[in-house]
């Protein structure tokens, strides 16, 4: 990696930080600056705008997040049990989260409804993409005869991911893990519902 390469990642690391804990709109380029040491024709000698800072330091957390999920269900063998691993990557996520501020989708995705588009299209995407990561999973159980072919991918995602986020957000209101892991038992629950062979 080169020095400016380096220089580059070290933005966009602080910025993560900034960004996932205050948020777009109390977030500053000063800020970042007192994290980097840099100055501000430093920042933006690799970044045209806040807003490229803001969408570059959301895609290092969240695939932060992606790449802890899927060293857990990358290793399993069944499409039932890579769907147990998907739910329990997001284990203690709210007393130790993987990025500093919690979760990047439910932070963005809450401050820039209505009021950043570009975010806002942006943490579509990324939930778009983790949806077809679990569809993928239930599409592998069903050719393996894991799931039943009449198995709805679309339902199966959007259950998984609302279910997590949603006790994200309570964990993180409360300050407590137990609504996570409640969620969590329930997934357990509702994924061996889904095998064929019982």
């Amino acid at each position: 990696m080169s020095k400016a390469e380096r220089t580059k990642q070290k933005i966009v690391e602080n910025a993560a930080i900034v960004f996932n804990k205050r948020g777009y709109f109390g977030s500053s380029i000063a800020d970042i600056m007192r994290l980097t040491g840099l100055a501000k024709s430093g920042i933006y000698h690799h970044f045209k705008s806040k807003d490229e800072i803001a969408v570059a330091a959301f895609d290092y957390t969240l695939g932060l997040i992606l790449e802890a999920a899927l060293a857990k269900v990358s290793i399993q063998e069944t499409a039932i049990d890579r769907l147990h691993a998907f739910a329990d990557s997001f284990k203690g996520f709210t007393a130790q989260p993987i990025g500093a501020g919690g979760c990047p989708i439910l932070n963005t995705a809450v401050e820039s409804d209505d009021t950043h588009p570009l975010l806002r299209t942006h943490v579509q995407a990324a939930v778009n993409n983790l949806r077809a990561l679990i569809a993928s999973i239930v599409e592998l159980g069903i050719r393996q005869g894991e799931l039943a072919d009449t198995t709805d991918h679309e339902k199966v995602s959007t259950i998984l991911f609302v279910t997590i986020e949603g006790a994200i957000m309570m964990s993180k209101l409360y300050g407590d893990d137990t609504y996570l892991d409640l969620a969590i038992a329930h997934l357990h629950d509702y994924i061996n519902g889904l095998a064929t062979v019982k």
